[in-house]
């Protein structure tokens, strides 16, 4: 019992209209606008900003404990007042347009970009009846709502009419599409699996057979859809669009107060989104342990009561592991060094790509082996299906880099670096002797 379960009694006022039965058809009825006005105004005005605010202040406390140093401290105990502060600062900052903009559409992309990141939470299920649109193609619409986020920052470059502004704005478009393909791709394992693009029935598949994490073929979805996301928020070693020791600022050069704001709200909210989507897809969304059914196994009764309580458990989970994500996305940032251009662009189409299209092919296999014809999985076709699909695994991961490697080995010498007017632009005199010579 997952997911789709419906309470046998009438809910009261708010919570009523949020928690009871969701169908997957939606009737355009005087409920439905109530719940969807609550459910905007909670999340627009309230639960998404406070969550983007606080995002921050941890990772500026996370970069500073990395770096030795102390972080916020000063407005409100543990500086835990200093998103608000911030918050302000940016409302109260004056609005400035270049005057050579284009003023509409300087003003519609990072509108853009923060609709994007909203959209995508629409179809996130949090816990039992607190997904707000449980739609049968959930995850498809999750991709194309995420997809929008591209548009609005090269919008926000061209209109800008700077050069820095457009070249930002060019390598976010090249390296949001390249990096979609593996995203996408990684996901076709859970479809195959699940049978279902609904986000609901996914969560639902996971307790009868485990997390999706717990298989190698999952495992190595898990990787390629981590690194991609990773890439898809412009998050660190993927910031390029950014760079500004590059291009001052990339494509976001030329906002300040409130618009700059709101590049800033979308990038943290799709951080939190892609988090969520991870742990639905790959963790079992709030469920605690794997190959149980707690808590939604005590729910049966259908009462309010354990509803309440079982949705708790549900949430709490739930966001600790999106903690954990993001939290390693905090410490990469910390850590990693930002990748050149060229080589993050190779990463894509030469590593993830085709590692993502033969991890479909063993997901087959598992798929065969574990899922097809079985009522529930044991631990005899779970170890069977382990032991093959991990063989298969490994051996994909050393043919894709024994291959791109041997490329790299056949490059004449030094053609990895680039050049300005005939002069090879290396670090060390000596080492660009020796190539020269």
């Amino acid at each position: 019992m997952g997911l789709t379960w419906s309470g046998g009694g009438t809910g009261a006022g708010a919570l009523g209209l949020l928690i009871w039965a969701q169908s997957p058809y939606v009737v355009l009825d005087t409920s439905t606008y109530i719940r969807w006005f609550l459910w905007l105004l909670v999340g627009f005005f309230g639960v998404f900003p406070g969550i983007v605010a606080y995002m921050v202040w941890l990772e500026r406390k996370a970069a500073a404990r990395f770096q030795d140093r102390i972080g916020p401290n000063r407005v409100g105990p543990l500086g835990l007042l200093q998103p608000i502060a911030d918050a302000l600062k940016l409302i109260t900052k004056e609005d400035i347009v270049p005057r050579s903009a284009d003023h509409w559409v300087h003003l519609l992309a990072p509108v853009l970009a923060m609709v994007s990141a909203f959209l995508v939470m629409a179809v996130i299920p949090f816990a039992i009846k607190l997904a707000p649109v449980d739609l049968p193609s959930g995850l498809v619409y999750l991709i194309a709502a995420s997809s929008i986020s591209p548009l609005g920052i090269f919008l926000a470059g061209w209109s800008s009419r700077n050069k820095y502004s457009l070249l930002g704005a060019m390598r976010a478009v090249a390296q949001l599409v390249s990096y979609e393909v593996p995203q996408v791709l990684a996901t076709i394992p859970i479809i195959l699996w699940t049978g279902s693009l609904s986000l609901v029935k996914i969560f639902d598949h996971q307790l009868d057979y485990g997390w999706n994490v717990f298989s190698p073929p999952g495992f190595l979805a898990f990787l390629i859809l981590l690194i991609a996301s990773v890439a898809e928020v412009n998050r660190t070693p993927f910031d390029l669009p950014e760079a500004e020791s590059e291009i001052v600022a990339g494509y976001h050069t030329e906002y300040s107060g409130m618009r700059f704001g709101l590049f800033f709200l979308a990038e943290y909210l799709s951080v939190f989104a892609v988090s969520c989507l991870a742990t639905v897809l790959f963790l079992g969304g709030g469920t605690p342990i794997p190959f149980v059914t707690f808590p939604t196994g005590f729910m049966s009764d259908n009462s309010t009561l354990t509803l309440i309580l079982g949705d708790l458990i549900l949430v709490t989970f739930f966001l600790l592991k999106v903690l954990f994500f993001i939290f390693v996305m905090f410490w990469v940032r910390a850590t990693l060094p930002r990748l050149r251009v060229d080589r993050l662009m190779n990463f894509a189409w030469k590593y993830l790509v085709p590692l993502s299209i033969i991890n479909i092919l063993i997901a087959g296999v598992w798929f065969e082996i574990v899922i097809r014809g079985h009522g529930e999985v044991t631990l005899a076709t779970w170890l069977k299906g382990f032991v093959i699909t991990g063989v298969l695994t490994a051996l994909a991961i050393w043919l894709v880099f024994a291959v791109n490697r041997k490329v790299v080995e056949r490059a004449p010498l030094g053609a990895d670096w680039p050049s300005v007017g005939g002069s090879l632009l290396v670090p060390g005199g000596s080492r660009a002797a020796q190539l020269r010579s």
